[in-house]
């Protein structure tokens, strides 16, 4: 069986081939606004029709002709793909222009735009970029993605086919419940995710370089000074510094909670609501949603039974007995004390148990991870 991955590497782009790169993501970022245009002026833009207005305009215009028609036709499938999720995803916005000064340039090329030779990646338009090659791929690549960070940083993402690592047969099961305070509380203490605070850890230089960036901020109109650009810099490094520690730790903890277990009860948790209270800072610092999506697509490439279970009521109910507490339980009182059989807990401990037993009473398999429905409760009762 084979997996479907990307393997991303380093580029090394001369001044040459970056003039170049940003020429073809100007052309692309003009197609992708004149279809936000189209689509606002009520001409229900498909795929079709703005492959056949992009030939159009190539015809008459030797600016956009100059450019590689490959990647330009991709921009427009991405496009198309966004505006159909717009409509099937609940909420999730319509596509918006692209501004030049708020996004980063992102070129996404096929098999008949790229070639590698010589270590080298050559994409259509006589671009020639070195790349700084970690590691072998496991086969020849479908599609690449160009794409720059906020450092300036060039890389390149390859799609490839990887023969998937045969996962070691296990019997174990495992509920786990997100938090603040801990990340990651589980039925099996020995699993739990402790929250790091990497961003706290560097958070007084962090706010020396957010300081200097606002003594320095340019007035509207002017450009910015090379001050300005250097403590912008130094915050970017610092913001993503932060983000790939915890992506590793949450690499590291998923693995070992993939390779020890077969069936992962895993609380359907969106930690969006906490980017407006007061733990704001501390949840971001614990980023939940990004162990969580490793958590998941770990679980999945390795045939785990994923298990996503609706938060609610996952606190209030006894783990001992399911009965439910009649009272909301606010967010100081860490115990969770049942007044009907009198079982004593921790309260994310106890929320662990809970959905770990609903995971294991009631399953609904959909695209390989298992969503578990509310309505079990009553099973939960009656068991």
């Amino acid at each position: 069986m084979e997996d479907v991955v990307r393997y991303t590497y380093r580029l090394r782009p001369g001044a040459t081939a970056v003039a170049a790169l940003m020429a073809e993501w100007g052309r692309c970022r003009w197609l992708w606004n004149e279809a936000v245009h189209q689509q606002r002026s009520g001409r229900k833009p498909t795929f079709a029709k703005l492959c056949r207005l992009l030939t159009e305009a190539r015809a008459r215009n030797a600016w956009l002709r100059s450019g590689s028609q490959v990647v330009q036709q991709q921009v427009l499938r991405t496009y198309g793909l966004a505006l159909t999720h717009s409509f099937t995803i609940k909420g999730r916005g319509r596509p918006r222009p692209k501004k030049r000064s708020k996004t980063l340039p992102t070129l996404d090329y096929t098999v008949r735009g790229f070639t590698l030779n010589g270590g080298r990646l050559r994409l259509a338009g006589g671009i020639v970029i070195p790349v700084v090659w970690s590691r072998d791929l496991p086969s020849e690549p479908s599609s690449v993605r160009v794409f720059q960070d906020c450092l300036g940083h060039w890389y390149a993402s390859f799609v490839v086919r990887r023969e998937s690592a045969n996962a070691p047969e296990v019997t174990g099961s495992i509920g786990i419940d997100w938090g603040v305070t801990t990340t990651a509380t589980t039925t099996n203490p020995a699993y739990d995710l402790p929250h790091h605070g990497f961003r706290k850890r560097c958070a007084a230089e962090l706010a020396k370089a957010q300081r200097r960036m606002a003594r320095r901020r340019p007035l509207n109109g002017h450009a910015s000074s090379s001050g300005y650009l250097r403590a912008r810099r130094q915050a970017a490094k610092l913001h993503r510094k932060v983000a790939r520690q915890s992506r590793h730790t949450a690499r590291i903890w998923a693995k070992s909670v993939v390779d020890n277990h077969q069936i992962i009860a895993v609380e359907d948790f969106k930690p969006v609501f906490l980017a407006r209270s007061t733990m704001a800072r501390k949840a971001a610092d614990a980023a939940i949603g990004a162990a969580k999506r490793e958590l998941i697509e770990r679980g999945a490439r390795a045939g785990r039974k994923v298990v996503l279970v609706p938060p609610a009521y996952t606190t209030m109910t006894c783990s001992g007995c399911f009965a439910r507490a009649t009272q909301p339980l606010g967010l100081g009182v860490r115990t969770f004390v049942c007044t009907t059989c009198g079982h004593t807990a921790g309260r994310d401990e106890n929320a662990a148990r809970v959905i770990l037993a609903t995971a294991e009473r009631d399953r609904a398999d959909v695209d390989g991870v298992r969503h578990a429905i509310t309505s079990s409760w009553s099973g939960l009762h009656a068991a």
